[in-house]
């Protein structure tokens, strides 16, 4: 796929995902990227809205500067670090700050593209301890566990910018360190979604299952005490050949 075809499918998807009746953004909450064959990256700009957001709105960063700071832990003069990552002759605009939460996601991470969004019901459940306890639990039915992955992954709260992106570099760090696979799901605590892919389709997957799953937990809590999936259940369902095909179907790019 060239850039600009990459490009062109940033904007279709952040313009579906930032579609009011969602209910994933609102104003210019939110943003997305993807990752370019020469380890630049196109993410949206400061400001912009992902409902109306145009080419024009995304800027065009390198991705090792920024995931360096992320994995550093001295103290950084973000706007030095974004002018550093600028890609030479670019006139995109200011970064979102948020920049450096994609460059983890797409360098340690290994998507190809990112979503980020704030849904409500979502956001309600992480801004909760008892939310934050059954989206610890694991997925609730096969279809989460399918599209979702079996182990999203929890990051405690940290403030949006280099101290947000630092944190899920640990987490993720961890996680791999420990064997496992890097995760589809990131639930940020008190802030959000992160769902990442190897396509726009696969992000955008992700993002609408995660919320859904998000409802379903909140349905079951009302009516009584929700009951995950077993752990053995969940590994057979997401490694059955008939599975991942279908997941494949789902998933794949147009």
């Amino acid at each position: 796929m060239t850039n600009e075809r990459r490009l062109a499918e940033l904007v279709r998807v952040s313009r579906e995902v930032g579609e009011p009746a969602l209910d994933l953004v609102v104003l210019a909450e939110g943003n997305t990227s993807t990752l370019l064959d020469d380890r630049t990256f196109f993410v949206k700009g400061s400001g912009a809205r992902l409902a109306t957001v145009e080419a024009p709105d995304f800027a065009r960063v390198r991705l090792e500067p920024l995931l360096d700071a992320a994995l550093d832990d001295r103290p950084c003069d973000i706007r030095a670090l974004f002018h550093e990552a600028q890609v030479e002759g670019s006139t995109s605009p200011r970064p979102s700050i948020e920049t450096l939460l994609h460059a983890v996601a797409l360098g340690l991470g290994e998507a190809s593209w990112v979503i980020h969004t704030h849904p409500t019901v979502l956001t309600g459940l992480l801004c909760s301890t008892a939310g934050e306890e059954l989206l610890r639990r694991g997925p609730l039915f096969p279809d989460e566990a399918v599209v979702c992955g079996s182990q999203p992954l929890f990051v405690p709260y940290a403030e949006p910018g280099l101290e947000l992106a630092r944190a899920v570099a640990r987490s993720l760090a961890a996680r791999i360190a420990d064997g496992g696979e890097p995760p589809r799901v990131v639930y940020l605590a008190n802030h959000g979604l992160v769902a990442l892919g190897a396509s726009a389709i696969e992000a955008q997957a992700v993002t609408t299952m995660a919320v859904k799953a998000a409802r379903v937990r909140l349905v079951a809590a009302a009516a009584g005490d929700p009951r995950p999936l077993a752990q053995a259940w969940i590994d057979a369902v997401v490694t059955r050949e008939d599975e991942i095909e279908r997941r494949a179907v789902l998933v794949r790019e147009e």
